[in-house]
């Protein structure tokens, strides 16, 4: 098997356990592929997903993140909830009978499936149509950039369960909108419309749900025709600026720069 054995056993490109991946030059398009139960994610979900950053080579400029149907997500598949859950997978029912250190790992292997968006080099950009709701929420909070259909209507239901976001969503939903806003979307569960999602920095653009790839391709033309190193080196450079010490922000703005310098040296030499 190749492509780092299928991308660590996730079955590389094509359409499995939910999720479609498909390269189309530089940009990658992941697609959740359930639309008839609004692409509620299990244990398989996250798998797939967590293994798509060993599909990603350095001709890969874009991620973009959609879904099939009327919902972006609905977040758990509420099979989770039972006694019996998903065939094949762990129930929350049956990991709340568990030690500690077993939960643990089971939320750590939840969690890589959201995490990488953000860590990867590519931009990654999150096209929601619909309901995005819980790990839906936090699916789309996990990449760059969120774009927003009219009718998009997200949400963090968790307290409802007596639970707490645990994928991921916590950190970048405070990012976007303080302390204040995210701890009453969290507390209070009720949805943001897209409207007033643009409105607070929750996300990026809104458009009629047709026209949500046209408005991608529109923002993603400039990123494209940039340097892929420049850009590449640009995320951890801005993801590192918020709570930095001045001096230590400008240190990495030097060393970020000078491996540009010498990218750009080899360039003009090449030309």
């Amino acid at each position: 098997m190749t492509d780092e054995s299928a991308a660590r056993s996730g079955h590389g490109f094509g359409d499995h356990d939910g999720v479609r991946v498909e390269k189309d030059g530089p940009v990658v398009r992941v697609t959740l592929t359930s639309p008839a139960n609004r692409n509620a994610q299990t244990p398989a979900t996250w798998r797939r997903l967590a293994s798509i950053p060993g599909l990603l080579d350095d001709s890969v400029r874009v991620v973009l993140l959609d879904a099939e149907g009327a919902s972006f997500s609905a977040g758990l598949d509420r099979r989770m909830l039972t006694a019996d859950g998903v065939p094949g997978e762990e129930s929350l029912l049956t990991l709340s009978g568990y030690d500690a250190p077993r939960q643990d790992a089971f939320i750590s292997e939840a969690q890589a499936a959201f995490t990488w968006w953000r860590e990867v080099p590519q931009l990654t950009v999150a096209l929601v149509r619909g309901h995005a709701i819980g790990a839906g929420f936090q699916l789309a909070l996990a990449c760059d950039w969120m774009l927003v259909a009219d009718d998009a209507l997200m949400a963090m239901r968790e307290t409802s369960l007596g639970l707490v976001p645990d994928l991921g969503g916590t950190a970048p939903l405070v990012d976007r909108v303080g302390y204040s806003r995210a701890l009453e979307i969290c507390a209070t569960g009720r949805f943001v419309g897209a409207e007033e999602a643009v409105r607070i920095g929750l996300a990026l653009a809104q458009a009629p749900s047709d026209q949500l790839d046209a408005v991608a391709s529109q923002l993603l033309e400039p990123v494209l025709a940039a340097l892929a190193g420049a850009v590449f080196a640009l995320k951890p450079l801005l993801a590192g600026a918020v709570g930095s010490a001045p001096s230590d922000q400008l240190a990495r703005e030097r060393s970020a720069q000078i491996g540009r310098l010498a990218d750009l040296r080899a360039l003009l030499a090449g030309g």
